[in-house]
C-alpha cells in the first residue's frame, strides 16, 4: 500500500492554495471525489491531509484525540484575536478553562435562559413591518449578539455598540479568507489589511474591557446580572464565573479577555449563520415551511415559545439539523498530529495539518440519499440509524466538542419558532447565493428577505 496519499500536485510554493482560495467548497468536493478518503495537498507551505471517512474522523476527534492538537498555524492572526480562549488553548490550560466554564452551560441554566432568548427575538420582530426587505444575516447576527452578551457576560449592549461590533466583524472575517499570498506577509507588516484587522480587534477589546469593568465587584450579587436564570444564587454567566476565579488567583485579566472575546465571536456567529441558511431553505421549500408553522402552532398554541416547548419540538429541530448539514457554519476543522499517525492506510507525519471537512462529508452520497436536497425527514430515527456517527459533526466531536451546543440548539429553535409565528421570509433574489470561506462559512451577498406578515 502506498505510504503517500494521492492528491493534486499543485505548484511550487503555493501548492493548491490558489484553487482553494478561489472556491474552497468546490475544490474540497472535487479532490474528495477524485482521490478518495485521504487526500494530500499543499496550502501554501502547509502540508495538508484531508480525511472524509467518518471512521477516520472519529479516530482523530474521539478515540485517539490525545495524539492531536489545534495546529500551530492558528496561533498567528487568530491567536491575536482569540488568544488562549477555549477555542485555541491546549493541554492543562484548556482543561482548567473548560471545567470553569461548564457551570455556565449546565442544562438547567440553559433552560432558564429561554425567556431571555425569546424576549430578544420578540423585540427584533416588533421592529419589523409587513413587506419590508431585511438582510436576514444581519438581523440574526444582531439578535444572537444580544443573547450571548446577556447570557454569558451578564450584561447588555445598546444598539450603537451592537452596530459597532457588527461593523468590526467584516475586517476580522476578511483576514481569515483563504489567500495563498498571506503566508508571505507577516502579521506585523503595516499593510492596509493588517491595520484594519488590528484596529477592529482593538475596538472589540475596548467593548469587552468596558463590560468587564462594569461587572467587576458584582460577580457575587444575584441581582447584578441582567440574565434571569441565576436568581437563586451567585450569577453563573461566564464572566461572573471567571471574575470569581480571578478573586481566587486563578485568572489573569488577559485570560478573561481571551475567553470573553472567544465567547462574543464564536458564541453568536454560528447560530446566526445557521438561522440565515435555515430561513433561505424554508423560503425555497414552502411545504417544509408550512410543516414547521403547523408544529409551532400545535406546540405553542399562539403563545411565546418556551424552553419546555423546545423539548416538544420535533420538526423544528430536524429543519435546523438539515440546514446545518447542507450549510455547516464551521465547514472544516483542523488538527495537528503530535506523532506520526496512520489513517486510512496512509502514514501522516507529525506536525502536518489534518483537515476534517464538514462541507464534504455532510454532502456525501455515500452517507446521504440525494445529498443536495433539503429533506428534514432524513433526521427521523428510522432514517438516521444506518449512518456512521461522524457523517454529521457540525459541533465537532470528542472532548473538544462545542461547549455551546445545547445553548445554540435551543437558541436557534426559539428564535425560529418566535419569528415563524409572525412572519414568513421570502428570499428576494432569483439566483442562489455564493459562499465565502473564512473562520466560518458566510454568504457572499446580502441575504435580502421580504417579510410577509402571517
Amino acid at each position: 500500500m502506498s505510504i503517500r496519499p494521492p492528491g493534486p500536485n499543485g505548484v511550487p510554493l503555493f501548492g493548491s492554495g490558489r484553487q482553494y482560495a478561489k472556491d474552497p467548497f468546490t475544490f474540497l468536493t472535487q479532490v474528495s471525489e477524485t482521490y478518495g478518503d485521504v487526500v494530500r495537498f499543499g496550502l501554501g507551505p502547509l502540508d495538508t491531509y484531508m480525511l472524509t471517512n467518518p471512521a477516520d474522523i472519529e479516530r482523530v476527534l474521539v478515540s485517539d484525540d490525545a495524539r492531536y492538537q489545534k495546529p500551530d498555524f492558528q496561533d498567528d492572526a487568530i491567536g491575536t484575536l482569540l488568544g488562549d480562549g477555549l477555542l485555541l488553548s491546549e493541554g492543562e490550560r484548556w482543561q482548567k478553562q473548560r471545567r470553569l466554564a461548564q457551570p455556565s452551560f449546565a442544562p438547567g441554566r440553559i433552560s432558564a435562559l429561554g425567556e431571555s432568548m425569546t424576549d430578544h427575538a420578540e423585540s427584533m420582530v416588533d421592529g419589523w413591518a409587513d413587506g419590508e426587505v431585511r438582510d436576514v444575516q444581519l438581523e440574526m447576527a444582531r439578535v444572537t449578539v444580544k443573547i450571548i452578551v446577556d447570557a454569558m457576560f451578564g450584561s447588555s449592549l445598546g444598539d450603537e455598540r451592537i452596530k459597532t461590533v457588527q461593523e468590526n466583524l467584516e475586517p476580522l472575517g476578511k483576514r481569515f479568507e483563504p489567500d495563498p499570498m498571506r503566508f508571505l506577509v507577516p502579521d506585523w507588516a503595516p499593510t492596509r489589511e493588517n491595520r484594519e484587522y488590528a484596529d477592529s480587534v482593538s475596538v472589540l477589546e475596548d467593548i469587552i474591557d468596558d463590560v468587564v469593568s462594569s461587572r467587576r465587584g458584582t460577580e457575587n450579587d444575584p441581582a447584578a446580572a441582567v440574565t434571569g436564570g441565576d436568581k437563586d444564587g451567585p450569577p453563573m454567566d461566564l464572566l461572573s464565573v471567571l471574575l470569581r476565579a480571578q478573586g481566587r488567583g486563578e485568572q489573569t485579566d488577559r485570560q478573561i479577555r481571551d475567553e470573553m472575546m472567544t465567547m462574543l465571536l464564536a458564541g453568536h456567529d454560528t447560530t446566526a449563520l445557521t438561522l440565515t441558511y435555515t430561513w433561505y431553505l424554508l423560503s425555497q421549500h414552502p411545504e417544509a415551511e408550512a410543516a414547521l408553522q403547523e408544529e409551532v402552532e400545535e406546540v405553542c398554541g399562539g403563545e411565546t415559545p418556551t424552553a419546555a416547548d423546545v423539548r416538544r419540538f420535533d420538526y423544528v429541530e430536524r429543519v435546523i439539523q438539515e440546514a446545518m448539514r447542507l450549510y455547516p457554519p464551521v465547514y472544516v476543522i483542523f488538527r495537528e498530529p503530535q506523532v506520526d499517525v496512520r489513517l486510512g492506510g496512509y502514514r501522516i507525519p507529525e506536525g502536518s495539518a489534518i483537515m476534517l471537512p464538514q462541507w464534504v462529508v455532510h454532502r456525501s452520497p455515500r452517507w446521504y440519499d440525494s445529498p443536495e436536497e433539503f429533506d428534514p425527514d432524513r433526521w427521523l430515527p428510522a432514517r438516521r440509524t444506518d449512518r456512521p456517527r461522524f457523517s454529521y459533526f457540525p459541533f465537532g466531536g470528542g472532548p473538544r466538542h462545542c461547549i455551546g451546543k445545547r445553548f445554540s440548539m435551543m437558541e436557534a429553535q426559539l428564535i425560529l419558532a418566535t419569528v415563524a409565528q409572525e412572519y414568513e421570509l421570502d428570499y428576494v433574489r432569483d439566483e442562489p447565493f455564493d459562499l465565502r470561506g473564512s473562520l466560518t462559512m458566510h454568504p457572499e451577498e446580502p441575504m435580502g428577505m421580504r417579510l410577509r406578515e402571517r
